[in-house]
């Protein structure tokens, strides 16, 4: 990542987390109820107890969470750019790996986790016409063993200049032409959509 992004992102979390504390806000979600709603359909892909799952830009580890409170109890491995947070997701959660840093810090091993999921780490606004996010795309299939799911915002319905949209169609046109079994989710919200990559074990 260009580190004049990275910098931004660390300085854009540590204000908001400064401001709103231990909340949804602070992750730049409007509300817990739209965080778990991702989370569901995120897990949807067909994510089992007793399998293995990293959370691509954690934010406060809330997913994990979000499983325990299913019954659904997954390893859990967490990574995210932001000190900040992870310092908070380690008080929260003090029994799951936590990193710090960005998806290729982490230097994880082909298929080293069964799930890759990926809540919103991508609306950031890269401004390279979403090279970042195909490469980000592309190491979290490689270290995934059954697949992988990630939401993107609908650039149908989001169109701001402190966002990153993308379109619904060409992401999984791009993906199913990279990885082969790809479908797309955007019956929960107008403004966003899920993408699920599938792997043969």
């Amino acid at each position: 990542m260009n580190p004049v992004f990275r910098r931004r992102i660390i300085n854009r979390h540590s204000d908001s987390l400064k401001r709103y504390g231990y909340h949804p806000n602070a992750l730049y979600w409007s509300n817990a109820d739209i965080q778990a709603l991702r989370f569901k359909v995120l897990a949807e892909i067909g994510v089992e107890s007793g399998q293995s799952v990293l959370d691509v830009g954690c934010g406060f580890a809330d997913l994990c969470g979000w499983f325990s409170a299913q019954s659904c109890e997954v390893s859990y491995t967490g990574i995210d750019i932001s000190p900040d947070l992870i310092e908070v997701a380690r008080q929260r959660h003090p029994d799951v790996k936590l990193f710090v840093g960005e998806l290729f810090d982490g230097r994880f091993l082909a298929r080293e986790f069964d799930w890759v999921l990926l809540s919103g780490a991508l609306n950031e606004p890269y401004h390279d016409q979403g090279k970042y996010a195909k490469k980000v795309i592309r190491e979290m299939y490689r270290i995934s063993r059954l697949g992988v799911a990630y939401n993107l915002l609908n650039s149908d319905v989001v169109r701001a200049p402190d966002l990153q949209s993308f379109s619904p169609s060409a992401s999984l046109s791009y993906a199913q032409e990279q990885f082969g079994d790809a479908s797309l989710r955007t019956d929960y919200l107008d403004n966003d959509f899920t993408i699920y990559l599938y792997k043969k074990s």
